[in-house]
């Protein structure tokens, strides 16, 4: 399955002039508020790439970026988390262009039930994960992108209508496809399995 790498390119949330930005950021303050979303934007990045070392390098990429930009009081960023996704997105966009690469897969952040279920249901349930990526990997670019950052990451409408530069509506308009995708699917295959 081959990602459109016509998508269009997200300016990072930069000065506007309704909002004012932040003072320099020290190296404590980056320790505490920049460096723990490293797994998010790692996840983040593995929705676009599906490849652990390529989304280690955009990582990588970003949280050095960041450093750089974040260190200077006229860097002109208000939300550097969202500043930190929009760019996550962006490095993870270009390395597919660059490289003509495909969308292999979704993340794998879901945690399977373990203790209590038996091998039968932890079978199932991976069997419906396995399915549910499948169909992820399908989706357009928006809605791979709102299905991460709302069920998985758990981001509110606001936040992901803001780092995806969209319509609070839309953003919700997306994600019911997206869901609505998945929900048919599943059915589809339970009907055809009975």
């Amino acid at each position: 399955m081959e990602i459109s790498l016509s998508a269009t390119r997200i300016e990072p949330n930069i000065a506007s002039n309704q909002l004012s930005a932040l003072p320099a950021m020290t190296a404590e303050e980056f320790q505490q508020h920049i460096l723990p979303l490293k797994d998010r934007l790692f996840r983040f990045a593995m929705t676009f790439l599906g490849n652990q070392a390529d989304a280690m390098d955009v990582v990588q990429d970003v949280l050095l970026k960041a450093w750089e930009n974040l260190q200077k009081p006229d860097s002109g960023i208000q939300n550097p988390e969202a500043w930190c996704m929009t760019l996550t997105r962006n490095r993870s966009l270009d390395k597919l262009r660059k490289h003509g690469r495909h969308y292999v897969q979704v993340d794998e952040q879901v945690d399977l039930p373990t203790h209590e279920a038996g091998p039968l249901r932890q079978t199932v349930a991976r069997e419906t994960l396995k399915q549910v990526r499948a169909v992820i990997a399908t989706l357009p670019e928006q809605q791979r992108a709102v299905i991460q950052l709302r069920d998985v990451e758990q981001y509110s409408y606001k936040e992901i209508a803001e780092l995806l530069q969209l319509e609070v509506n839309h953003v919700k308009v997306l994600l019911h496809r997206a869901r609505t995708r998945i929900k048919k699917y599943l059915l589809d295959q339970y009907r055809h399995e009975s």
